[in-house]
């Protein structure tokens, strides 16, 4: 991959790129998610590296279209080969930044704005979604069909909405990750994925270790929230602690750290995978991402 000081990425790259970071992010051991070996009952790691392979295309067609065509054409790509949402939040995060990595390229991608937290040319992609983007993206929620999602006071998913999409997840960041991303102009995911998932690769970490401790320091920041939607507020806070002790017995990098990020499995792990802390694991994936664009896979 080429990255600063490189020439810029085409259109393919930054889909491979993608495409990259979620089979990245699927095939670390993350506690309480699937993985290799680590099956759930309605869902397996293959199911996700499939869905891997299937958002290539329409992400590598991202500054061709509107954003909202862009995440419904990769939710219908995946459902051709995926019977269970595995990847709703991964799209909905990864769509945007791609767009305007091919549009803009990605040294603009990473150029901050005033407040020194987000890129600018991010937020002016947000700033322009339309009620159509919206619309698009309420039809590939409806067609993923994520577990706990519940019902909304205003713009509810199974109504037409009314407003730009960046207002429908305005409205909903209270309750979920990904709509505090749009919220935010992705603030989580560049001020700590990002520079935990560099750290962790500077020291030395292989892509399994860095990859599990940038989804421990994300979740021991904020709760995860679907866990919270699923179990409740308590179970996604109960989720944190655990991430935060894993982290400060030394997590990857150290047997103790280790054997809490073992039983920290087992905790999070039940039938209904009530437990499983989605959220965070989308946001690792987008973090993965952005390092792979800037260069991070050499």
């Amino acid at each position: 991959m080429t990255g600063e000081g490189a020439g810029p990425l085409g259109a393919a790259d930054v889909a491979v790129a993608a495409q990259l970071a979620c089979l990245l992010e699927a095939s670390a051991p993350k506690p309480g998610n699937v993985s290799p070996g680590r099956h759930f009952s309605d869902v397996r790691y293959e199911d996700f590296l499939a869905s891997a392979a299937a958002i290539g295309g329409p992400l590598s067609g991202a500054a061709s279209r509107p954003l909202g065509a862009t995440i419904r054409l990769a939710v219908e790509a995946t459902a051709h080969w995926s019977r269970t949402n595995t990847n709703l939040g991964v799209i909905l995060l990864l769509a945007p930044l791609a767009k305007v990595a091919i549009e803009e390229g990605v040294g603009n991608l990473f150029r901050k704005s005033a407040s020194e937290k987000v890129p600018d040319t991010l937020l002016h992609l947000l700033q322009s979604t339309t009620v159509e983007d919206a619309r698009d993206v309420y039809a590939a929620i409806r067609l993923a069909a994520p577990g706990g999602l519940g019902e909304a006071a205003a713009q509810d998913v199974k109504d037409d909405p009314t407003v730009s999409l960046l207002e429908t997840m305005r409205l909903a960041a209270g309750r979920d990750a990904i709509a505090r991303e749009y919220a935010t102009g992705f603030e989580t995911t560049f001020g700590i994925g990002v520079p935990a998932l560099q750290g962790a690769r500077r020291d030395g970490l292989d892509w399994d270790d860095a990859v599990v401790e940038t989804f421990l320091t994300l979740l021991a920041a904020h709760p995860d929230t679907h866990i919270s939607r699923r179990g409740g507020a308590a179970r996604a806070q109960a989720a944190s602690r655990l991430a935060q002790i894993a982290l400060a017995e030394g997590g990857v990098r150290s047997d103790g750290g280790r054997r809490s990020i073992e039983d920290m499995d087992r905790a999070l792990r039940d039938p209904q995978h009530i437990a499983n802390p989605g959220a965070t694991a989308d946001l690792t994936a987008a973090a993965i991402f952005i390092v792979l664009l800037y260069g991070g896979w050499r």
